[in-house]
This record gives structure tokens, sequence and C-alpha cells, in this order.
């Protein structure tokens, strides 16, 4: 899919997990089976869903709090626990993962209006790259970052600074898209405008974005009608 001819300056920087996807439902299969593995009961879908967001490392620990995982204090493996963690999730990586509505057509008409469109998760780059291959819509963006691409994790600016520096965008036309606090944190760190969506899987805590949207749509929609610079 060839790009089309640049007519913004302004690079959108997206989270993906509670951004783009649902993957709500895979993720809380993937820690169950981790968890059985421990010979532990299973958590709630919604749980679960509250450790999403920093990252396989903190999901998987606190995830595991009755085996003792923790680094600081010993127990459980936590390596070995994140290697089980990241197998069992790569096994059912699409099982019930879904797009949010409005995330297939509202990434195409930013693409096509030549926004410069960019990506960065705290999930591993590998489960990124697969997933945005999956629902179709990996060519659209121009770069890819996921937790183990080598900046820090969110909400450590690094990732957003290395976008910035890779794409040579100008960081006053930037905006960071996501769902959790950390995606916020990370943009104003970063010196970047942020948008905090309501539908997602985090909160915003105490940061306060630039813009909050209650749908993929009126997100898409904002950035079109508006021509924002």
């Amino acid at each position: 899919m060839p790009k089309p001819p640049k007519t913004s300056p302004v690079l959108l920087i997206f989270d993906l997990d509670g951004t783009l996807i649902d993957s709500r439902r895979d993720l809380c299969t993937a820690v169950n089976l981790m968890r059985g593995h421990y010979a532990l009961p299973p958590l709630p879908l919604d749980t679960v869903a509250g450790f999403v967001g920093d990252g396989v490392r903190k999901l998987v620990i606190r995830s595991l709090p009755e085996s003792g995982v923790n680094p600081a204090i010993g127990g459980t493996n936590p390596d070995e626990a994140v290697r089980l963690m990241i197998g069992f999730y790569r096994a059912h990586l699409t099982d019930e993962t879904v797009l949010y509505p409005g995330v297939r057509a509202g990434m195409e008409a930013l693409w096509k209006a030549g926004f410069t469109l960019a990506l960065i998760s705290n999930k591993v780059v590998e489960a990124c790259e697969t997933l945005l291959r999956h629902f179709g819509i990996r060519p659209f963006f121009s770069s890819v970052l996921g937790g183990d691409s080598g900046p820090a994790l969110k909400p450590d600016p690094a990732a957003i600074l290395e976008t910035l520096r890779a794409l040579q965008a100008d960081p006053g036309r930037t905006w960071m898209v996501g769902d959790h606090v950390a995606d916020l944190q990370a943009a104003r760190a970063a010196g970047v405008r942020s948008v905090f969506v309501t539908y997602g899987i985090g909160h915003k805590g105490a940061e306060t974005p630039d813009k909050t949207f209650d749908a993929f749509n009126d997100l898409a929609g904002f950035f079109l009608r508006e021509k924002v610079e």
C-alpha cells in the first residue's frame, strides 16, 4: 500500500491495547493459563484488565500475588513467569481480540489525509506487529515500537522521543493518543499534546489531557475536520 502525498505536518502516536484494540479477553486467557501453571485459580476479566498498561512484567507480577512473584523479595522466578505469559499469550493472541468500533475506517481516513501515524505500546513488539497485520492496519504506521524495542516503557518519554527523532517530527505538532495514565504522563514529559479515550481499559489518573473522546470516530473526525496543526 503506497504512502499518499503528505498533506499534514501532524504526527499521531497511538497506544495499542485499550486504544485501537480490545484485547482484554485474550490477555485474561493468557494470565489464567499462567496462573494455572502455578496451581492458582483463575482471575475475573475485570481484575486482569485492571492490571494492563504497564508492560508484561508488571502484568505478571500483579497477576501472581499469591505465589510471591516479586523480584525484590524472591519467590517464584519472575523471568520464568514472564516467559510463560508471553508463550500463552502468543498462542491466543487473536482468539477474541477485536478492533474498537471505527478504528479501521478512522485509521485509513487519517492515513489518506496525510497524517503521519506511529504506534508506541508497552506490549512486546512481536505481538504488536502480529496484531496490526492481523487487522490489516500495519501499512498505515510509519513507526512501531513495543515494550522490548529499546526505549524505556511508558510513562517514560523515551519511546516518544525516539519516534520524534526517527520520523523527524515536530513535538509541537505531535499528539499521543491513549487510554492510560502512562500515555498521558509520557506525552507531558516528552512535550507533546495528549488525547485520552474513555472507552478503553485504563484511566487518566490525575493527568489533564488536551483532548478527550468517547469514541474513535469522534477522535478521527476531530483531526480530519479541524485540520489540526
